[in-house]
């Protein structure tokens, strides 16, 4: 089910600023100037929609946070943790350019292997899906939106 996320209503609310000719964004999480590139504009955006209409605390969102993947080292893209900050929700951000299809879905998994959070979405900007996972049905189910935040943890 695609999420109606609409989130260019944050676009007024992004930092961003050229110098010698390059482009930058403000990362409200990290507090430090990015390149500007298309997948960060959406991780940007997808940030302040998390803060403003999810009511996720700032402190429970960790940007580009290292694991370890079959021997390999992967960075998430946004995770965001609960009261009792255990992983709630793994957030796998893509370019507007680039479709949400199978490969997205199966880096996210990947991904979520070591982890066990048991909400995953992708979003390219204008496209986001978000699943519930059930890891002792070994099941899953796309949400009609966001689940709300676990302010209580598990």
């Amino acid at each position: 089910m695609l999420l109606e996320l609409d989130l260019p209503q944050y676009q007024a609310d992004l930092r961003i600023k050229t110098e010698d000719g390059v482009r930058y964004i403000w990362d409200v999480i990290r507090a430090k100037w990015l390149i500007l590139q298309p997948e960060e504009w959406v991780r940007q955006l997808l940030v302040l929609h998390l803060l403003a209409k999810a009511d996720v605390n700032r402190n429970r969102i960790a940007i580009e946070r290292g694991l370890q993947v079959n021997q390999l080292k992967k960075r998430t893209d946004i995770l965001v943790f609960d009261r009792a900050m255990d992983p709630w929700l793994l957030v796998e951000c893509k370019a507007p350019s680039v479709p949400l299809d199978e490969r997205v879905f199966r880096q996210i998994a990947t991904y979520n292997m070591p982890l066990q959070v048991p909400y995953l979405l992708v979003c390219n900007g204008p496209q986001a899906y978000c699943c519930h996972i059930d890891f002792e049905q070994q099941t899953f189910v796309f949400l009609p939106e966001l689940p709300t935040y676990a302010v209580e943890g598990k």
